[in-house]
């Protein structure tokens, strides 16, 4: 996994609209430097042209690689930690509101006015997301936590926050609804540092809840009952599974938007190169992370110049996926 992510990152770095082969220029950081100053000052042509590839890489697609792979790791490990809970392969975060209670949230601050800075809407999809998912959380437990009912629970709840964003784009200026249209399909342009340090900051802090989530999935991957009579509070491990995946969900999509079906997909493409009976929670976020870096490159170079949105282009490869997984799963009963 990790020398598959290491591939995708590299070929993310040197292919696009201006093509580096790193290995081609002996040029130092230092001399790198240099030509950055030389930019600015307008002196030394030559070393601006020189470095221009060092200013592509180092300046745009490393910090949009590094934002890609940590919204698909997030993603990967929040599926993982959500089809676990739901014991449902079709389960991803959006099934439990995230992604729509981060829409609405951004759309009702743009709608109302009270966010007046573009750099404040990421925290406001995270709180819209966290909240969306405590709603669904408590609205399905009945004396515990059933997955249908949660599932069901998350359904309903995601079609009547889409209706709030729907009704939002249509009663708002062309301007505000391209720009929240824009958001909505998830896209990592424009994404860099300012947008993976918090991200990051995060994914750090929950490295200890992940190493207990990754061996509280092991007795959840059997039936309730079992798992009761192996000593394990089913409903307390559940809640807190749920509550780790929602803030990996919510803070992902904070960062690029909703972007679908990373977290449906990679969970179940993890345990199948593994060959694992449960899913593999640090290989679905490895998986995720790929998957999203991949799709970023192909956004980037399928149709050029015109870049198109990776949430999109995850959705078109996603629904036939949905599809496919339908079928094996009516075929098995």
């Amino acid at each position: 996994m990790k020398l598959a992510l290491a591939g995708t990152a590299l070929s993310a770095m040197t292919a696009g609209a201006t093509t580096v082969v790193l290995t081609s220029s002996s040029a130092t950081l230092d001399q790198f430097r240099f030509g950055q100053v030389g930019a600015l000052s307008g002196r030394d042509a030559g070393t601006v042209v020189r470095m221009l590839p060092f200013l592509v890489v180092n300046e745009l697609r490393v910090p949009r690689i590094a934002v890609g792979a940590l919204v698909g790791a997030a993603l990967g490990a929040a599926g993982a930690l959500v089809q676990t809970v739901t014991r449902n392969p079709l389960a991803g975060p959006d099934v439990i509101g995230v992604g729509h209670g981060a829409a609405a949230a951004t759309v009702l601050a743009l709608a109302t006015g009270a966010v007046s800075s573009p750099n404040a809407l990421p925290l406001v999809s995270v709180l819209g997301g966290l909240v969306a998912a405590a709603l669904v959380y408590m609205l399905a437990w009945r004396r515990g936590m059933q997955p249908s009912r949660f599932v069901l629970t998350g359904v309903g709840i995601g079609l009547a926050l889409s209706a709030v964003v729907q009704l939002y784009l249509t009663d708002s200026e062309l301007e505000a609804a391209e720009q929240v249209k824009l958001w909505l399909t998830g896209s990592l342009n424009g994404r860099g540092l300012e947008q993976a340090g918090p991200l990051a900051v995060v994914l750090v802090l929950s490295l200890p809840a992940l190493v207990w989530a990754s061996r509280a999935l092991r007795p959840l991957g059997l039936d309730p009952e079992t798992a009761a009579g192996l000593g394990v509070r089913v409903d307390r491990v559940r809640l807190g599974l749920t509550v780790l995946g929602v803030v990996l969900a919510a803070t992902a999509t904070g960062a690029a938007g909703p972007i679908g079906f990373v977290a449906l997909t990679a969970p179940q493409l993890a345990r199948r190169l593994t060959r694992t009976p449960q899913l593999p929670l640090l290989n679905a976020a490895s998986t995720g992370a790929i998957i999203l870096v991949a799709a970023d490159l192909a956004a980037r170079t399928l149709l050029p110049p015109l870049e198109i949105p990776v949430g999109a282009l995850t959705a078109l490869v996603g629904g036939p996926y949905l599809l496919w997984l339908l079928g094996r799963r009516t075929a098995t009963r």
